[in-house]
């Protein structure tokens, strides 16, 4: 072929470009993956709208609701629900209806809703601009305004998109060129002139409704548009402050004792919580009150006194920095002081609630009072907020308290950023109902305590549960305010039963509950403001109202604010107004002091002015500073070195009630820093919220160390979250969570649990016990068997076997003996001055005559042997005098060390307190001359044993070496044994061991060397003869 062609328009070549195929249809199909999506987006959307609007009409008759005008917000809804089902109108095959509603209702749906949202903005600041004395603007406020804004809007989009259609309408239509494959079915929209001028009419709307929004950014806000609607008294207890001022100030005129023939008049301005409102406000005060021009004073005829305010420490500051150019003074009732040191930066200044320190100072003492240890913080996201946070920190590190957590809430400024974010907005939800931490400690401000309740409220949203905050103790700073506007319809109020918060200390004005029942919005004094708080507090409008109507409850005036719920209205002066009224009274009393002081001026006429008067307002500095009074109740009020009321605060218990009622309690208060007063509270007064049953609430991190045990810190983890290690022996722990185990009192020690002391025992070896019983037996039994042996060789003693043993050096020994045996009684019973005396000298002495005497009979025994050979000198030597020689000798060198030992540290009556971990050893304290009575004695043995060692062997007829040696075998083992055993044992098994080894011994002699001659003497007294013993060999 000599040239290529095309394919018709509805077809395309294929691969091998050698045939065409057809072009598939392209448009967004219902049944397609994403036409799937996006239909299940649109029906989602809607029935979620759908439900909204259904809340909305169910609670039709909420302040929510109602304050944010329900025709518009119905308005609103039922078009972003039209929005969301427009959308479907573009999914399918395009058709001739569908091409003409698909933009037309987009346009005109669109226009709706966005009008809408601008009547919203519009209507909130003309309502804002309203609150402005003598503003125009209120007539214009109502329904008229939101429907003309509403309807103009929308029938503007409605004729672009009417012309579109009747001109150019939209229609069907096909692309066969975009796509090489596919054919698009779309609309076409005809005038793409008309099309654009729908998007650009929307993009107008959207433009003006921001530009209002942007210009209204920094109006007073609380999450909703309420605020903006309900003018300027946007908390109807806050009306209280207002009203305990002008009670105040009739109080004063009509007292006839202070200020005589003066009147005392008021202006009153709102900040609305703005700072530029403030400036603007606080310039009025100063030039007058119909022109503002910086350093003029326009109204000649009222001369300003004093100001009283603000509320918050923000407020303060901004009104301080221009009075105190004019020296005015100024008395604020803000719980935290605007600067570090009032004193010196704001010379004007006054606080009528006293230093925030006793507040510190209060929440320190009310935690470490109930031992809570783990204690979470919120508190404002701002500089406030975490001056706050380092203040109460470094008092609760230092009183041992612990931080859980501190969560620190959005300003205003990041509210809308906050709110995008749901996961951070659950989380913080989560860390406020944090079941581990039961404490909170919240520095109470308007938009603090608005914060707390939304996450409270969102978390029942979360978790899909309806009962929040269980088992929570909220300690609430003095700005907590209890009010409708601070709580949410779907929070119970009882999620705050129990709550503990520190208020301005106040006392009951008896004739404040009968000034406000007189109040009446339609009598000859009321104002407008009466008016405006009567509509707020009651939910009703009077018949000439300007406001937007969109309920049937019309004001008689008739209504009673007693009846009024507390969270609404309270008939008592609450704390904040009682500093209000205190603030009025201590400038009425400084300027009657300044008038007592000025006498001919006050007789000048009948009436006056103070105006009219040469006075300043700088006069009263010296009068406020310096002076002390009693206001109508008694109670005195006077300001300290830094210009603070010379007060304390009050603990108030809140007590809710299912009704939505509440009681206010006061159970303690933390005075003045004076000497003398103690921080007070009656627990037994205090109601718990009911999870806890009325039992006091724990709030720690880990559960207590009982006694007996140990704090050990946890690595990683605050100071308040520790382990618990068992106490060491020897150590007690007697309270719970103690750092560290102690040691009981010398004369005490720990019991199994090692959580108390016990008295210890006395150790020593009783007469009473087994042990002591079994060795007196021993020694009075081995004690009668030698004087037994004894008494047999005095009845033998002319036998020959009696006398070839010397019969003086036996007696001498049986008699040594016996003492031996009869000595060890010293060791028994408890040592005393004289038994510690003659133990171990009698022992020493006694032992080492016995000793000796068992020396001489074996030195004996060898001279008589070597002085049988002839011609030997030995012979001399064999008699009395080498015998008394010997034992003797002896036994002085004994008597003498003993003598020594006594004279120079005798052994004396002594405690052993520590050897013995359940006892004290009393015992006998020998020195170390004991040691040398042991060697004396064991050197007198070993040579006892040498020698009878070498005489073994000696003939049997003139020979008992054989009994000594091995007599003194026993002997020497015996006290050899003795010395380990002495040393490595305590108190009375040492003295057993020293008496059993004192018996031993001498049993050991009296056995080894006597019994074979009893044996001879009683049992065999045929050998008992001289020629037997001739006979032996």
């Amino acid at each position: 072929m000599d040239d290529c062609f095309k394919c018709p328009e509805y077809q395309f070549p294929n691969w091998n470009k050698d045939q065409c195929l057809p072009k598939r249809t392209n448009f967004l199909y219902f049944s397609e993956p994403l036409g799937i999506i996006l239909l299940f987006l649109a029906l989602s959307f809607s029935l979620l709208t759908a439900l909204v609007l259904g809340i909305v009409v169910k609670n039709q008759n909420t302040p929510t609701v109602k304050a944010n005008n329900r025709d518009l917000t119905y308005s609103l809804l039922i078009s972003l629900l039209l929005c969301f089902l427009c959308s479907l109108l573009f999914m399918g095959r395009p058709q001739t209806v569908t091409c003409y509603l698909r933009q037309a209702a987009f346009g005109i749906i669109f226009s709706v809703a966005v009008s809408c949202v601008l009547a919203k903005t519009v209507t909130v600041v003309l309502a804002f601009m309203a609150t402005k004395p003598g503003f125009w603007m209120r007539k214009w406020l109502g329904k008229r305004l939101t429907n003309t804004i509403l309807l103009g809007s929308s029938l503007i989009q409605a004729a672009i998109c009417a012309v579109w259609l009747c001109t150019a309408p939209p229609f069907p239509d096909l692309d066969m060129h975009s796509l090489v494959k596919e054919i698009i079915v779309e609309c076409n929209e005809g005038s793409v002139i008309m099309f654009y001028c729908v998007l650009a009419y929307l993009g107008i709307l959207a433009i003006v409704r921001f530009t209002v929004a942007f210009l209204a950014r920094k109006l007073p806000d609380s999450f909703n548009e309420a605020k903006f609607i309900t003018f300027s008294i946007a908390t109807p207890k806050n009306f209280q402050h207002i009203l305990s001022l002008e009670f105040a100030v009739k109080e004063i005129n009509k007292n006839p004792k202070i200020l005589p023939n003066i009147s005392l008049g008021f202006h009153i301005y709102d900040s609305f919580t703005d700072a530029r409102v403030t400036q603007q406000n606080t310039l009025k005060l100063l030039s007058g009150w119909k022109r503002m021009v910086p350093n003029f004073n326009c109204d000649q005829q009222n001369n300003l006194i004093a100001v009283i305010g603000g509320i918050d420490s923000v407020i303060s500051l901004q009104m301080a920095t221009m009075l105190g150019l004019y020296k005015i003074p100024q008395i604020a009732y803000c719980i935290f002081a605007p600067v570090m040191n009032v004193k010196t930066q704001l010379p004007s200044f006054y606080r009528m609630v006293p230093n925030e320190s006793h507040l510190y100072k209060g929440i320190a003492q009310l935690l470490l009072h109930f031992q809570w240890t783990w204690v979470g913080i919120v508190t404002a996201g701002d500089d406030n907020g975490e001056s706050f946070v380092q203040t109460l920190t470094e008092i609760l590190y230092h009183h041992g308290i612990c931080i859980a957590f501190c969560e620190k809430t959005p300003v205003i400024s990041h509210a809308l950023k906050m709110l995008q974010s749901l996961e951070s907005i659950q989380t913080k939800a989560s860390s406020i109902n944090n079941l581990t931490v039961k404490v909170f400690v919240v520095n109470a401000e308007t938009q603090t305590t608005a914060w707390l309740i939304w996450y409270l409220y969102l978390h029942l949203v979360f978790e899909d549960t309806r009962e929040i905050s269980i088992g929570k103790v909220w300690i609430m700073t003095a700005q907590w305010d209890f009010s409708s506007e601070s709580m949410q319809r779907n929070i119970d109020i009882q999620v705050f039963d129990g709550t503990l918060s520190f208020t301005i200390h106040s006392n009951e004005v008896p004739e404040f509950p009968k000034f406000l029942q007189l109040l009446h919005p339609n009598s000859e004094e009321g104002d407008n403001l009466i008016r405006l708080f009567w509509e707020k507090a009651f939910s009703c409008f009077f018949s000439d109202s300007h406001e937007i109507n969109e309920s049937n409850d019309g004001c008689s005036g008739q209504e009673k604010l007693k009846n009024l719920p507390g969270l609404i209205f309270e008939m008592n002066m609450t704390g904040q107004s009682y500093s209000i009224y205190n603030a009025v009274h201590a400038i009425a009393h400084a300027l009657h002091e300044i008038q007592t002081m000025r006498p001919k001026i006050r007789r000048m006429v009948d009436r006056v002015r103070l105006g009219t008067i040469d006075f300043h307002a700088w006069q009263l500095h010296p009068i406020l500073m310096n002076f002390s009074f009693n206001n109508s109740i008694g109670d005195m009020v006077f300001f300290d070195e830094n210009r603070e009321l010379a007060a304390g605060f009050d603990i108030t218990n809140w007590v809710t009630f299912p009704n939505g009622s509440f009681l206010r309690v006061k159970v303690g208060m933390v005075p003045q820093a004076l000497p003398g007063q103690e921080f007070i509270i009656n627990e037994e007064a205090i109601t718990w919220h009911k999870k806890f049953n009325q039992v006091r609430p724990i709030a720690v991190c880990n559960d207590n160390c009982l006694p007996g045990y140990s704090r050990k810190k946890k690595e990683g983890e605050p100071f308040c979250c520790y382990d618990c290690a068992p106490c060491p022996d020897g150590k007690i722990s007697n309270q719970k969570d103690i750092d560290d185990c102690f040691k009981c009192p010398e004369h005490q020690f720990p019991n199994r649990n090692k959580d108390r002391c016990l008295p210890k025992s006395l150790n020593f070896l009783s007469l009473g016990e087994p042990l002591g019983i079994t060795l007196t037996f021993l020694a009075l039994f081995f004690s009668v068997l030698t004087a037994l042996v004894f008494a047999v060789f005095i009845k033998n003693k002319d036998t020959p076997i009696v006398k070839a043993n010397n019969q003086d050096l036996t007696y001498s020994l049986l008699i040594s003996l016996l003492f031996c045996f009869l000595c060890s009684l010293l060791f028994l019973g408890r040592p005393q001055i004289v038994t510690c005396y003659l133990r171990q000298s009698a022992f020493g002495i006694i032992f080492s005559v016995a000793v000796s005497c068992v020396l001489a009979k074996t030195i004996i025994v060898v001279l008589a042997f070597m002085a049988t050979k002839p011609g030997s000198k030995m012979r001399n030597w064999v008699g009395k005098r080498l015998t008394n020689s010997i034992l003797l000798g002896s036994s002085l060198i004994q008597s003498v060390i003993g003598a020594m030992w006594l004279c120079t540290a005798p052994p004396f009556p002594d405690v052993d307190m520590h050897s013995l971990a359940q006892e004290i050893i009393v015992k006998c304290n020998e020195g170390s001359m004991f040691y040398c009575v042991l060697g004396y004695l064991g050197f007198l043995a070993i040579v006892s044993f040498t020698v009878a060692f070498q005489a073994r062997k000696l003939p049997d007829s003139f020979n008992e070496a054989k009994f000594i040696s091995f007599s003194m075998l026993v002997f020497c083992s015996v006290w050899l044994s003795f010395i380990p055993a002495y040393l490595s044992t305590k108190g009375k098994s040492m003295v057993a061991v020293e008496i059993f080894s004192i018996l031993a011994s001498s049993a050991g002699l009296l056995g080894c060397i006597f019994f074979p001659k009893c044996y001879i003497i009683l049992l065999k007294p045929d050998l008992n003869t001289k020629d037997q013993l001739m006979r032996r060999k």
